[in-house]
């Protein structure tokens, strides 16, 4: 696209510039403002604010975890979700409470016109439309934006969310054009500020599954998924409990689908060279399924609502760039899709982000100051991902102009302290997904106790107010008191218990046995023991279940505990930030080139970086301990 240059003129001041008005650029506007900057957000169309072109869900395998952490540090996802959601189910509850993760479907478009109307009602920050097309730096920091009309903004600090938004272009088939995501405008010329700027970018891609309408679907055919019975919000203390007012259903891919997309894997983008972009690794197209697991007879398919005002329903699962004319044959040779009429056909998109180790663990760029990124923009995938980094880069921009100490979350604190170190340490070469195994301390970063974990910090922040502080504190102070009661009340041995222990499968006791003990066996819990214990108060749910997991997996949790202990003493040996590596003895030339690149900030964060083995971590402690500062 030949750029256009408009007269320039000065549009006003803030504090905090935002780009972009998806979930990382909502989260970083509304956490700069409500810290008490003037902020603005810039979105290229305002009806894109909070869009969700990918599958019209929040939460999910560990992220569920990240949107339930930014519930308790005081972001706006969890919130607007609670209000637009119509379908809530805790994902692997046949597993461990470590890997539980709630997922709720979303009302697609209510869920854009709460958040709209959030930013809109929100006092210090302003809204507008318009594409920012320069970032203006001076003395290697901030000072501006300038937008395609030539508007220039004075700031201070800048974010960058842009999404899926930066040069995108999307392919469908033989068919490619210039396109953000659902045929809105993309940002075009940012990228070449961004290069000048010294930025390093690269080109990732992701992709959308085609969407039909309810009329021409065949239920009967499908299995029903229904939500959950007593269903969970993402936020820990709302004013009333959630209600499912939908449903989803599941189909699967088939043979003949296989077929199909076999025959025409020549006229796919992804296999003809006419896609460049690094695809995500976890959630493939279907083209990709086929190609990579061609022994599988079938692949699920769910069939989702985009909400309650409309009859269109999202494939997902289907995700997919062939040709139009494919993608109808593929739908209707699919159970219960025969006669599926496509409203939206699937397209891929690529776009540009950065390469995040070029960015601090505040999300700011190294080598620019009050530039920081979030979201997709850092090579992530995922509007829960997108979220929670843009909260802790607007948080860390406001803190920064309030000369305040910055926001950096650990691995040992958070999945969002994971996910960020990820990014920023390791690097990715492919959009970036959340998942529970990236977490070494997943038994304690559950989604149960993200506000034990986190209300403090929100409270610190400014976010979180010191009356729900103090209900977190006193919900642990009553899980604490019931777990010593457990331990010292005890059911009495006889025919009544024992025969309630054989029926679930343990074995008859002969003395008395403590509650905790009994708590502790398989298949028993808190409340199926109930019965044998007369003195138990009357609970809330939320302190019963941690009671529950906090006995059942109290030497895991231990043990966890341990091993973040050992983590923060690594953590706390820094590193200096004039060191040079190559002067270092024993260090292998690798190391020394990604050590330098890098530059970690800390002992335990040298020893993350790809590249750097376990010997040379221990040269570099070595040298640390005879330098002196």
């Amino acid at each position: 696209m030949e750029r256009c240059f408009s007269l320039e003129y000065e549009a006003g001041k803030c504090d905090v510039a935002v780009i972009g008005a998806g979930h990382a650029g909502i989260e970083a506007a509304l956490a700069a403002a409500r810290m008490g900057c003037d902020t603005v957000c810039f979105a290229i169309n305002l009806d894109s604010v909070g869009n969700m072109p990918c599958n019209p869900a929040i939460g999910g395998t560990a992220k569920g975890h990240l949107v339930r952490e930014l519930s308790c540090l005081g972001g706006e996802m969890p919130t607007a979700a609670d209000r637009a959601c119509i379908q809530y189910r805790m994902l692997n509850l046949g597993k461990g409470p470590a890997v539980h993760s709630l997922r709720a479907q979303a009302d697609r478009r209510e869920y854009q016109r709460v958040m709209k109307g959030v930013l809109e009602r929100q006092e210090g920050l302003r809204l507008i439309q318009g594409e920012v097309t320069d970032v203006l730096v001076s003395d290697g920091h901030v000072t501006g934006v300038r937008t395609r009309g030539g508007g220039v903004w004075r700031c201070r600090a800048a974010v960058i969310a842009t999404g899926t938004y930066l040069r995108s272009a999307t392919i469908t088939g033989e068919s490619r054009e210039e396109s953000g995501p659902d045929g809105l405008r993309p940002a075009s010329e940012l990228t070449g500020s961004l290069l000048s700027l010294g930025l390093s970018l690269r080109r990732f891609k992701t992709g959308t599954p085609p969407r039909i309408n309810a009329r021409g679907v065949d239920f009967s055919k499908m299995e029903l998924q229904e939500g959950d019975r007593e269903p969970e919000p993402f936020t820990f203390d709302g004013p009333e409990p959630p209600k499912n007012r939908a449903v989803c259903y599941l189909t699967y891919t088939n043979a003949a689908t296989h077929d199909i997309i076999r025959r025409n894997l020549h006229r796919a983008p992804l296999y003809n060279g006419n896609i460049h972009g690094v695809g995500p690794r976890y959630c493939p197209s279907i083209e990709t399924k086929i190609v990579t697991f061609p022994d599988k007879p079938r692949h699920q398919l769910f069939i989702e609502p985009m909400g309650l005002g409309t009859e269109e329903l999202y494939v997902q699962g289907l995700s997919t760039s062939l040709p139009e004319d494919v993608q109808v044959e593929m739908v209707r040779s699919i159970a219960g899709l025969e006669r599926a009429v496509i409203q939206r056909f699937g397209y891929a998109i690529e776009y540009d982000c950065v390469d995040p180790t070029q960015l601090r663990h505040t999300l700011e760029v190294k080598t620019v100051g009050g530039l920081y990124g979030a979201g997709q923009f850092n090579g992530s995938s995922g509007y829960e991902e997108a979220a929670v980094q843009g909260f802790v880069a607007g948080a860390n921009a406001a803190l920064k102009i309030l000369g305040r100490e910055p926001l950096i979350l650990g691995r040992d604190t958070s999945y969002i302290g994971t996910l960020i170190d990820d990014l920023v340490t390791r690097g990715t070469q492919e959009p970036y997904r959340m998942m529970t195994s990236r977490s070494e301390f997943r038994l304690w970063l559950r989604q149960d106790n993200a506000d034990r974990r986190l209300v403090s910090i929100g409270r610190d922040l400014g976010l979180i107010s010191p009356e729900r502080c103090r209900r977190v504190e006193e919900k642990y102070e009553a899980v604490s008191r019931e777990i010593r009661r457990l331990e010292g009340a005890f059911a009495a041995p006889g025919p009544e218990l024992n025969e309630f222990l054989a029926a679930n499968g343990q074995p008859a006791v002969r003395t008395g046995v403590s509650m905790a003990a009994l708590i502790r066996r398989p298949q028993l819990g808190y409340d199926v023991t109930a019965p044998f214990d007369k003195a138990r108060p009357d609970l809330p749910w939320q302190v019963r279940r941690s009671v529950e997991i906090e006995l059942k997996y109290a030497g895991y949790i231990e043990r966890a505990q341990r091993e973040i202990r050992e983590f923060r003493r690594l953590e706390e040996r820094r590193i200096p930030e004039d060191v040079d590596y190559s002067a270092i003895p024993g260090l292998r030339l690798e190391a020394r080139e990604k050590l330098a690149a890098i530059r970690p900030v800390n002992l335990g964060q040298a020893g993350r970086i790809s590249g750097v083995s376990p010997a040379d971590a221990a040269a570099l402690m070595i040298y640390l301990g005879s330098r002196r500062d």
